[in-house]
């Protein structure tokens, strides 16, 4: 070493699609858990545990805002996969793959107008416990007709977009980009 000179060290490097695969996996993980508080929110509901069910749907609902922000992160750094299947299977994987994209596109409106009436029935109500209060009614009357549709197109997509992971796990090749 000279005499006034100083050592620093490099910075790691690191591999943008290592950081891509890592990312997806997280991503995958957070939508799982979403589909598994979207499917307990439902039930919580069914038996009447209100509170149950909202804290299942807000985690449901942070968990699919962190998978958003993790998907787009992946694009972002370049890392996609196509689909280099076999060619019979090549229409039924785009149909499916289509579908999920144009549902998956719906959902987030739905989702919000749906978390939306919630919120706003239950700061009307002031408490789980008084949704039937005049000024609270009309808002948790259209958050149910919401999520008749949310759910059933939430689930959808999650588990499409599971089956799609799991197609390109096995016939996917990464795109360079």
């Amino acid at each position: 070493m000279l005499q006034g000179q100083k050592i620093v060290p490099a910075w790691p490097r690191y591999d943008a699609r290592v950081v891509a695969e890592v990312v997806n996996q997280w991503a995958v993980i957070t939508i799982v858990l979403s589909g598994i508080a979207l499917v307990a929110g439902v039930a919580f509901i069914r038996r009447g545990n209100r509170e149950a069910h909202m804290r299942a749907m807000v985690l449901a609902s942070t968990l699919a805002t962190i998978f958003l922000v993790l998907y787009l992160t992946r694009l972002g750094l370049g890392y996609e996969k196509k689909y280099a299947g076999p060619e019979a299977w090549r229409l039924p994987y785009f149909a499916l793959l289509i579908s999920h994209i144009i549902l998956a596109a719906a959902n987030l409106p739905l989702a919000l107008l749906a978390l939306w009436n919630a919120w706003k029935g239950l700061r009307a109500a002031g408490n789980l416990g008084n949704i039937d209060a005049p000024a609270a009614r009309p808002f948790f009357d259209r958050h149910r007709m919401w999520v008749r549709w949310t759910v059933p197109v939430w689930l959808y997509v999650a588990v499409t977009g599971w089956i799609i992971y799991l197609i390109l796990g096995r016939y996917g090749e990464v795109i360079k980009g």
